[in-house]
């Protein structure tokens, strides 16, 4: 395996200071998010760089990009402390919790049963089973059959 040189070093730098700044300014590329895999993948270097490594006598040493991975979990940290969401997922999950506690309390206004189970009715016997999760019936199949495999033939 090729050693980097120190142009190659410096221009996968400045390849992830650019893809960086990219990123936490919110401009992310289709089904990325704000973390280091798809830092990597827009800078155009692999991802084990960003971590560290083992020397052969089991010492530990910084990745060849270990600090500019640090620096961006810090600038992420800092945008997410100021109230700014640079991950539209993350604007969803915030936007869909907000409309679910909405939605609660107009439940609640209402005096709907939530859930509690109040107003449900129990089911019992084979109706129950029918839509059982796996793992909660008390009997799958008749007594006294087995089931039968295929073989790999």
């Amino acid at each position: 395996m090729a050693r980097l040189t120190e142009t190659d070093k410096a221009r996968n730098e400045a390849a992830i200071r650019t893809a960086m700044d990219r990123i936490l300014a919110g401009s992310l590329p289709p089904g990325g998010k704000a973390d280091l895999k798809t830092l990597a993948a827009t800078a155009g270097v692999t991802r084990t760089g960003f971590y560290p490594k083992k020397n052969r006598d089991g010492t530990p040493r910084p990745g060849p990009y270990q600090h500019l991975a640090e620096e961006f979990e810090r600038r992420l940290q800092e945008l997410r402390a100021a109230g700014e969401i640079v991950d539209p997922r993350d604007a969803q999950v915030e936007r869909l919790k907000q409309q679910v506690d909405e939605l609660r309390k107009r439940i609640a206004t209402r005096g709907l049963p939530t859930r509690s189970g109040a107003g449900r009715r129990r089911l019992s016997g084979p109706v129950r089973r029918i839509g059982a999760p796996v793992g909660r019936c008390t009997r799958t199949a008749r007594p006294g059959r087995r089931r039968r495999h295929r073989s790999t033939r």
